[in-house]
């Protein structure tokens, strides 16, 4: 491994098992992130990113939800052999994760000062008293007055909650943030107060981050490399300006078709034709070829390896792969 890998994802094959049958929710994720490094992983509702992100910190649902194959290496070290208190250890402190919806990730009957503080004493040496103290100061950080910091989650809005569940994800300084979908629920003008923040927030803690979306332009605002999932699988990787400038996928083309412009020309937004690979019943070969307007034989057979097409930009595509 190189030395400034943090995290590396290799071959990563999830199930979930559940009374109406069984979903192949991974099926192959290899994903490497680098020490610094701000990286977008974007696809569809349905392709598998968020379990991805709570592979990374063995949180899957239990029982349901199962890791099968490859394998998880943070720091080298493989994250589905560590002991529950080598887990405990690293979540929040050395990886931490701030949730879709603020709402749900945050205990009602807590104060926010007693939430984020908890993780403080939970890691760090220190003194109730200290750990309060941080804690204004990490919600002054975020934008909220340090004296709310008796105040419950139900006295803030969507967009204050949202920067709490930042402030408690930043406390202890982690390595790697992963931030899922974290401007969803919110309006266009919080969103980017949310983005603007954590752009600032990423500058001054020098922290790798795994932005998931489904909205590229959160990727373009935030990240320097992307990776496009479908169905389980990276499909497209590279950095930011070549996959959204020259996208070689026929998915990742088709999503960017369907952003409207507001500049030039109006023209009719092209749709990507069927629906979203469902995880129990993925078609055999390319997940995306009953989608495809370049399909041909072998991609309904075959899984596509990834392939280099242009130095640092990857896909995972016979036609583009061959020069087509």
């Amino acid at each position: 491994m190189e030395n400034n890998v943090l995290l590396e994802i290799k071959d990563l094959q999830v199930q979930y098992v559940t009374e109406r049958g069984t979903g192949n929710a991974l099926n192959g994720l290899t994903l490497t992130i680098h020490k610094g490094e701000s990286l977008g992983l974007v696809g569809e509702t349905g392709a598998g990113k968020t379990t991805a992100a709570l592979s990374v910190l063995n949180l899957l649902p239990k029982p349901a939800g199962r890791i099968i194959g490859g394998e998880i290496l943070y720091n080298g070290k493989s994250v589905q052999k560590m002991s529950n208190k080598e887990l405990m250890d690293i979540r929040g402190k050395k990886i931490s994760m701030i949730f879709q919806n603020p709402l749900t990730s945050l205990n009602p009957v807590f104060t926010i000062g007693e939430q984020i503080s908890m993780v403080i004493r939970k890691h760090e040496k220190c003194t109730h008293r200290q750990a309060d103290e941080k804690t204004k100061q990490l919600l002054e950080e975020v934008g909220i007055p340090g004296s709310r910091l008796h105040d419950y989650p139900s006295q803030f809005s969507g967009g204050m909650r949202q920067r709490v569940g930042i402030a408690a994800g930043i406390a202890l300084n982690p390595e790697l943030l992963i931030a899922d979908e974290p401007t969803t629920a919110l309006d266009v003008t919080i969103q980017a107060q949310i983005l603007e923040l954590m752009k600032k927030l990423k500058t001054q803690y020098d922290t790798s981050l795994l932005m998931i979306t489904h909205n590229l332009g959160i990727i373009s605002e935030l990240c320097e490399n992307v990776a496009v999932i479908y169905g389980g699988r990276i499909i497209e990787h590279g950095p930011v300006k070549d996959v959204f400038g020259t996208p070689l996928h026929p998915y990742t083309a088709g999503l960017l078709g369907a952003i409207p412009s507001l500049e030039g020309k109006k023209e009719r937004l092209h749709a990507i034709p069927g629906k979203i690979a469902g995880a129990t019943n993925l078609p055999a070969g390319c997940a995306f070829h009953p989608r495809c307007e370049m399909c041909i034989e072998k991609c309904k057979s075959q899984v596509p390896p990834m392939a280099t097409v242009r130095p640092g930009h990857n896909v995972a595509c016979f036609v583009k792969a061959e020069g087509k």
